[in-house]
């Protein structure tokens, strides 16, 4: 069953959603006639509802943008409602179609209001998504559409399971089949791509995809700062209050938060002290812009006294980057200064696919942070999937 929470209103797309939602969820349909919907009705990159797309969230040089919801599954096989974005170049598609690029985003929040599809001029990471879109913006030019899934639980029904590897994944995925259903000129070939957050589901994606929808024909993945690295230590880390711990304060609700989307045992309320309520608050109807103007407190007054945190911990654990195994070329993209997703954690990242003899094409980009590493390894990445998408062999940086 598809579950509900409180939703920031996007206008008329939010009583569609819901309705069908509830449909996909209960085998009814959207008017709740029982018995209507067939199995394929709830198959995986079914699209549902679409309309153009003209805020903030638009790519300016597409020739086309749409808000688009579809069907996915969450971790568990559960059928979900997701929404995203498509956004099509102006130039006429190739043969087989234009090849896309399936982006996914980095951390943005956890509420509603925080879906990238959602952005406006003003919108509470625009500060973020702005730019981001800049980048997109090129690929359109060079002839890739663009899709950006919001990922579950973001502008749709249901709790954000914020860093599942394979949530993150089916979403990626099933938004490219989609896609592909709104425009047949729309092609097979694509590229998982993503950024924080969105790295680290563009490596779940890269094991999992070509399993997934063998109908596609994904060419590689590149991962831009990846997180999740070593992040069932952070718990840990704030509990014994290490040197920027409080800097972490305004990650960890969305982390619990999310960890609770996926194993209701974790009480998020019970998790966190007293003292640390107002961040959790603020995390449940905010983005991150909100919870980080909360003043953070003492690190080590953060986790009541009494919780257990195992499940957290071990939900954090499975979603390391470093126990999968990605299965198509892959690109790596590091700035030195990144202080969010720190180059040691990647560089241990890169050692450990090397070690399984995975050719990685690991890019390091001197005196850029964690943003700044997007525009910064734009060349590299359009380089690679270049020869990704025609079939070259990439560099490995592994020998």
């Amino acid at each position: 069953m598809i579950t509900r929470r409180a939703h920031r209103s996007r206008g008329p797309v939010l009583a569609i959603v819901l309705a069908v939602a509830a449909a996909v969820a209960s085998g009814c349909s959207s008017d709740g006639s029982p018995n209507t919907m067939s199995h394929n009705d709830s198959a995986p990159g079914r699209l549902l509802t679409t309309m153009p797309l003209t805020s903030a969230a638009a790519l300016p040089g597409a020739a086309s943008n749409r808000l688009i919801t579809y069907v996915s599954e969450d971790s568990h096989g559960n059928p979900i409602v997701v929404s995203g974005s498509v956004s099509v170049p102006k130039t006429a598609p190739p043969t087989g179609g234009w090849p896309v690029i399936s982006w996914a985003h980095g951390t943005t929040g956890w509420a509603d209001t925080c879906a990238p599809s959602a952005d406006t001029a003003d919108g509470p990471d625009h500060d973020y998504l702005g730019p981001i879109d800049s980048v997109l913006d090129s690929w359109v030019a060079k002839g890739y559409a663009v899709v950006q899934t919001d990922y579950q639980g973001m502008g749709t029904p249901g709790g954000h399971p914020y860093l599942d590897g394979i949530s993150e994944a089916n979403t990626a995925t099933d938004i490219v089949r989609a896609a592909r259903a709104l425009d047949d000129s729309i092609g097979k070939d694509w590229i998982v791509m993503g950024h924080s957050q969105g790295g680290q589901a563009a490596l779940f994606t890269a094991q999992d995809a070509r399993q997934r929808a063998p109908e596609l024909d994904l060419k590689g993945a590149v991962a831009i700062a990846p997180g999740g690295v070593g992040l069932s230590r952070t718990v840990d880390y704030v509990k014994t209050n290490q040197p920027g711990a409080e800097a972490a304060e305004a990650f960890l609700p969305v982390m619990i938060l999310g960890a609770a989307a996926v194993d209701p045992s974790i009480d998020p309320d019970r998790v966190l002290a007293p003292g640390a309520k107002p961040l959790l608050t603020a995390a449940r109807t905010g983005c991150l812009a909100q919870i980080r103007a909360v003043p953070p407190i003492p690190a080590a007054q953060f986790f009541a006294p009494q919780a257990d945190l195992t499940p957290v911990t071990a939900y954090l654990e499975q979603q390391d980057p470093t126990r999968v195994t990605p299965k198509v070329p892959t690109m790596i993209a590091q700035g030195t200064e990144d202080v969010l997703a720190a180059k040691p954690g990647t560089d241990a990242l890169v050692k450990a696919y090397c070690a399984k003899g995975i050719g990685i094409d690991y890019q390091v980009y001197p005196g850029k942070d964690h943003r700044a590493a997007v525009p910064a390894s734009l060349t590299d990445a359009q380089a690679f999937v270049a020869r990704a998408v025609a079939g070259e062999s990439t560099t490995n940086t592994c020998h």
